[in-house]
């Protein structure tokens, strides 16, 4: 719930705060200033709902905001890539404040120095001289202004990066070609009759490899180096996995066309490997507004999503942690829940970043090229839209689930890699007709609801 204040403060609002800013002496960075945080990975303390993302803070868009959850302190951080040397920070505050908050720096993400303080802050726009380096700027909120969270409409670092985060280099994997001049689609999709409700396709795939202690996106050509993986569709997945040898594979998806291989850690009820039963559902879908400008993964890209050392927080702020884990009537859990109802299953739902940057198939934190639109548009960082893996996993575990985890460590350690390999042609046929083309479809292409529009593939699941 917003406060009324916020309902108020539109556009021209926004504009006349930022006029009266300037007004009153408040001037834009110095010309030496770089603006150095836009579109830069966000990290925040908590999210007040799903349209207040971390992210909105850092987009240049004076219309988006990140929102916190009602309570103190609260943090928004942004990582600048590399290191860089400081001179100023904006922030543009919506109507719901800081009155104390700290500027921090930080070389790592964990140790922070303050470099700007206040208690008596009445927001507004703020622009603050501060002299400091680091990777990581966050605002530390230690007293709200209002009875509601933080709320932020730009949080803008200015300076200069003394070491550029690399573009090439051991851990780089390269697109040939790149995908290169691509503007982030703001396009609403017009009304369509009947109404388009979904732009989706499933991928059905079963468990190929089970217990196996290989991961060849972050362990390549080390056997043995990781936690167990539970395998699904590509049956010839292990450390020494190359494109050409998953391509060269055969696989448990229902579509002989998707030779991509997928992997989770393995979930352990005691010391016992509990896997899935049966084929799982992959969806692949639009995470962007305008559903028309998906296009289909680049050959060989591949990329981690969630993270094994995440903690509760950063698994329930994570802009992809859809519903958390279930099981009977319980939902939104961001850990296992202690108990399930007996003959439940343990399901989880969490989605994959959906901008790609068009340059890179992989990079060394397997994460950097990939993003998650902000409020359905893509970063421009980040233009390409390419299709939104969302797994939907479940397990046939049931009752006290107090020895249920993961071989990673508990429920939020969840995570998910995938290394693209799905047969172009079919790929771009599935992606055109049920994505683009605004349909709910199954493994063919197929949309029960809107049978006259056909199918994408044959009954064999294959290109007709």
């Amino acid at each position: 719930m917003n406060p009324l204040p916020r309902r108020l403060l539109n556009l021209s609002a926004v504009a006349a705060l930022t006029a009266t800013a300037v007004l009153t002496g408040i001037h834009a960075a110095q010309a030496a200033d770089t603006l150095i945080s836009q579109g830069r990975p966000t990290l925040a303390s908590s999210s007040e709902n799903g349209g207040a993302p971390a992210a909105a803070a850092v987009d240049g868009n004076l219309t988006t905001r990140w929102g916190s959850a009602w309570s103190d302190p609260q943090w928004l951080r942004v990582d600048l890539g590399g290191t860089a040397t400081i001179s100023q920070v904006k922030l543009t505050w919506e109507a719901a404040y800081a009155k104390a908050f700290q500027i921090q720096t930080s070389p790592d993400g964990n140790n922070w120095t303050n470099v700007y303080s206040t208690t008596t802050a009445t927001g507004g726009t703020q622009t603050l001289p501060v002299t400091g380096s680091g990777r990581y700027v966050r605002m530390y909120g230690t007293q709200r202004g209002t009875g509601y969270g933080y709320s932020l409409y730009e949080f803008q670092v200015y300076g200069t990066l003394t070491s550029a985060p690399p573009t090439s280099g051991p851990g780089y994997v390269m697109a040939d070609p790149p995908v290169t001049g691509v503007v982030p689609s703001t396009a609403t999709p017009p009304d369509t009759n009947p109404p388009t409700t979904h732009h989706e396709f499933q991928m059905n795939c079963s468990v190929s490899r089970s217990n196996l202690n290989d991961d060849p996106i972050v362990f390549p050509g080390l056997p043995g180096a990781s936690h167990s993986h539970t395998f699904m569709g590509n049956t010839t997945t292990n450390a020494g996995t190359t494109y050409a040898s998953l391509k060269n594979g055969s696989t448990s998806c229902i579509t002989p066309g998707d030779k991509t291989g997928y992997w989770m850690p393995t979930l352990l009820n005691g010391d016992t490997a509990v896997q899935p039963v049966g084929r799982q559902v992959i969806y692949y879908k639009s995470g962007v507004i305008d559903y028309r400008s998906v296009r289909p993964f680049p050959a060989g890209l591949r990329y981690l999503v969630g993270s094994p050392t995440a903690t509760i927080d950063d698994f329930r702020n994570h802009p992809g942690a859809v519903e958390g884990f279930e099981c009977g009537d319980l939902s939104f859990n961001w850990d296992i829940p202690a108990s399930c109802a007996p003959g439940t299953q343990l399901n989880v739902r969490f989605q994959a970043p959906s901008c790609w940057n068009g340059l890179h198939l992989d990079t060394p934190d397997h994460k950097s090229h990939m993003a998650y639109p902000v409020l359905g548009v893509c970063p421009a960082s980040h233009p390409v839209a390419v299709p939104m893996i969302e797994f939907k996993m479940a397990w046939p575990v049931s009752g006290n689930m107090a020895n249920v985890h993961f071989s990673s460590g508990r429920g939020f350690s969840f995570h998910y890699d995938v290394f693209n390999a799905f047969d172009g042609p079919t790929l771009a046929a599935l992606v055109r007709h049920c994505i683009n083309g605004g349909l709910q479809c199954d493994p063919r292409g197929f949309d029960l609801y809107k049978p006259e529009r056909g199918a994408a593939l044959n009954q064999n699941y294959e290109l007709p």
